[in-house]
């Protein structure tokens, strides 16, 4: 719970009270109910003492809108509340808060294992930006306990996966992959954008760090890019592993993190360093739009999980539809894991083949028209998307089978329409594709 629930009597307050009341109270100069948006550069300080105090991290304060702003710590703090973390540090997009909270861990020589089965941005990512970095990567397939624990090598830093695989519907078991990690001593790195918090919380199930691009369902609505880095408070980074945050910083005057700072001594690096020399700051605004997406985060949520499983037993009985992947399916290989990691349903974003290959997929884009076709997910409106045309065109054949896309893969993010219009505009696009075959 954030500060704003610890000063009331002691009550476990429920999901919804807190996507629309963590991290705030009402402001104290103007009785504001609304989280204001704080549109500054910078902060007057009291005096040169306070000032000095704060950039040498021996007080916490406002300094600079690139390191911290007010209306953006709401947003942190409300997102690291849903998800049961100790504290969060938001970014300008998802892949900037990857890239970060990679960056705040890592140092040249290090080494990383991670699932195949990632959205394409993520996989160029982790492919081209470490290699610059002279940082090691092993990819292996994600439903494989086996194949993650051999892929650990003495200079292992991490482990890194999703939730719910993009776009190959692959279900991770957290808490299996968790405790092999733990069992060398290696942080898991979840991307929960898929699920959010509201249908899945990886730190309860042992992951130590969780990613978000705010950007889909957390906004909903297709406004604003963002990300945020949440983490766990329980991983022990003086473990002999993580000398660049264990060891004394030289950007900090020989500050060592760890030891300073305990449980937030990652989320203080994550922040004061590498935010602050990466730059990747979320605007004041943005952070506002995305406060104003998780006050209905839960009620988007049981429409969107609830029409996707609609829209996915439609195409699961459809002619020309096959290898329908939406896990929430009664006879999807994943159909236990959701029961323990999403009970609530398994998302809103999975992939189908439509008939007729990569033809046949870019026909059915164009039959469709309440569908909107471009490279996005977790809108309030539904998306269409031919990914191996798209967001994973720079991947080779074999990364593109590994993330389960195949020529006529379409990638669907059901949103909150009449379910009933969203099929008859699907059948309009198979009725497309039959008659240009």
């Amino acid at each position: 719970m954030t500060d704003t629930f610890r000063a009331e009597e002691a009550r476990d307050f429920g999901f919804e009270t807190r996507q629309l009341h963590a991290g705030q109270r009402p402001d104290p100069n103007t009785g504001a109910r609304a989280v204001p948006i704080f549109q500054t550069t910078s902060y007057v300080f009291e005096d040169p003492e306070s000032a000095a105090a704060y950039f040498n991290l021996q007080e916490y304060g406002n300094t600079y809108s690139r390191i911290m702003n007010p209306t953006v710590a709401v947003f942190e703090e409300r997102v690291a509340n849903l998800e049961g973390a100790m504290g969060g540090v938001a970014f300008a997009s998802g892949i900037a808060a990857q890239a970060a909270a990679l960056f705040t861990l890592l140092e040249p020589g290090d080494h990383v294992v991670s699932s195949a089965a990632l959205y394409g941005g993520t996989v160029n990512q982790l492919k081209h930006l470490l290699r610059k970095m002279t940082v090691e990567l092993t990819w292996v397939d994600p439903d494989d306990p086996d194949a993650w624990r051999a892929a650990v090598r003495p200079n292992t830093k991490a482990f890194f996966a999703e939730t719910i695989g993009n776009p190959g519907g692959n279900v991770l078991d957290i808490e299996t992959v968790a405790a092999i990690a733990h069992e060398h001593d290696l942080p898991l790195i979840v991307d929960n954008t898929f699920a959010t918090p509201y249908l899945c919380r990886p730190i309860e199930w042992g992951a130590d760090i969780v990613v978000h691009s705010a950007t889909k369902f957390i906004g909903g609505h297709g406004t604003s890019i963002g990300g945020v880095v949440v983490e766990a408070g329980t991983f022990d980074w003086s473990n002999g592993r993580f000398p660049v945050i264990a060891d004394p910083s030289p950007a900090y005057h020989g500050l060592q993190f760890h030891e300073t700072f305990g449980t937030y001594g990652y989320l203080m690096k994550l922040r004061a360093e590498t935010l602050r020399d990466l730059g990747g700051a979320m605007s004041p605004f943005n952070a506002f739009l995305f406060l104003q997406g998780l006050e209905t985060l839960s009620l988007r949520m049981e429409r969107h999980v609830a029409n996707a499983l609609t829209v996915a037993q439609f195409l699961d009985g459809h002619d020309l539809a096959s290898h329908v992947t939406y896990a929430g399916l009664p006879g999807s290989r994943y159909r236990g894991l959701v029961e323990k990691y999403l009970p609530r349903g398994a998302g809103a974003v999975f992939s189908f083949d439509c008939a007729g290959g990569r033809e046949g997929g870019q026909n059915l884009i164009r039959g469709v028209t309440l569908w909107s076709h471009l490279a996005n997910v977790g809108d309030a409106k539904s998306l269409i998307i031919h990914p191996a045309s798209t967001t994973h065109r720079q991947l080779s054949d074999a990364e593109l089978e590994a993330s389960g896309v195949r020529p006529g893969t379409v990638r669907l993010s059901v949103g909150t329409e009449s379910v009933d219009d969203l099929l008859w505009d699907l059948e309009q696009g198979l009725t497309y594709v039959s008659k240009a075959a």
